[in-house]
């Protein structure tokens, strides 16, 4: 039987949260303002219930009752049981105790290569703008697809800033890279038939965007925060 950590023990016995679904439960309740007895009045089970599942980590509701439990903090069950952690960060509030660790360059690359979603900053007439963008990592070379006369078309010719992240408001951790370099259109036949055979993510915006974009990486910095 796995054992429980020393943290873990602590946690339990001064009857505070300590697994990623009861942390999500107790700050949701702490937002709302409710106990847990009001809470189990709400979802219509035990107060007793919304005790374990909060301070058991190894707790493994079924889906009824994170329904109710969801439709009693009136919020979804995704967000309960985390499947919004890629989202941007929202009202959490940060750690107590955060502690920061700088990231390798493998690190990063490692970690941009695991996302299909970022932001880019580009210079406009009316000042720099930060989008969003779908991007693939081909060769160790950032790649999107777009349209001439968009602003993402507008970073042709520039340097720019990339950033990844992937943000757990709930929990306050996570991490981000940012990737700094020349962005260029990719004219040569060769490279773009080797993008469109390899990127991996599409642009969600649809439409006819067939001009490929490239971003060399010159830098490449992260961080992870964790509590």
């Amino acid at each position: 039987m796995r054992t429980m950590s020393a943290q873990s023990s602590s946690n339990l016995v001064r009857g505070l949260p300590t697994g990623d679904l009861g942390r999500r439960i107790a700050l949701r309740r702490e937002e709302l303002g409710l106990t847990r007895e009001e809470t189990a009045h709400r979802a219509g089970m035990a107060s007793s219930y919304v005790q374990h599942l909060e301070e058991q980590p190894t707790a493994n509701p079924g889906a009824a009752a994170l329904l109710r439990l969801a439709g009693a903090l009136e919020t979804t069950v995704r967000e309960l049981t985390g499947g919004d952690v890629d989202l941007p960060p929202g009202l959490g509030q940060a750690g107590r105790h955060p502690k920061f660790t700088e990231l390798s360059p493998q690190e990063c690359r490692d970690l941009v290569s695991t996302h299909g979603v970022g932001r880019l900053a580009v210079p406009s007439p009316s000042g720099p703008l930060i989008l969003p963008v779908n991007y693939s990592v081909v060769e160790g070379v950032i790649a999107f697809r777009t349209h001439p006369g968009t602003a993402l078309a507008q970073a042709m010719g520039c340097e720019v800033a990339f950033e990844v992240d992937h943000i757990d408001a709930a929990l306050s951790q996570g991490w981000s890279v940012l990737v700094r370099g020349p962005a260029s259109a990719v004219m040569d036949p060769d490279c773009v038939q080797l993008l469109k055979e390899r990127a991996y993510s599409e642009p969600w915006a649809g439409g006819q965007r067939d001009m490929w974009i490239r971003i060399n990486p010159l830098t490449i910095t992260g961080r992870r925060i964790a509590v």
